[in-house]
């Protein structure tokens, strides 16, 4: 079972069928952070099909979606770059 907040996004991305995904725990580098407390600050790097023909705001959604409610709880800053595999 994942026991960190990324190994738990990373789990829920699955659901995008993805190529790759990488994501960078930045938190670390927010200490002291108001917000830093109630979640941590991530980068996301991910190449899915899923991606084909939708705009940055839909694709960011997809992520959102896939997600679910780590974005309330375990996420407070998440940096997204989702691209299909035609623009890696």
């Amino acid at each position: 079972m994942p026991s960190t907040t990324a190994e738990l996004l990373r789990t829920r991305l699955q659901v995008l069928e993805p190529l790759s995904v990488n994501i960078e725990d930045e938190s670390h580098r927010h200490a002291g952070h108001a917000g830093a407390r109630d979640g941590g600050h991530f980068i996301l790097d991910i190449v899915a099909g899923a991606f084909a023909g939708k705009s940055t705001l839909a694709r960011h959604r997809l992520v959102y979606d896939a997600a679910g409610d780590l974005k309330e709880c375990g996420i407070h800053a998440l940096v997204i770059r989702a691209k299909t595999p035609d623009e890696v």
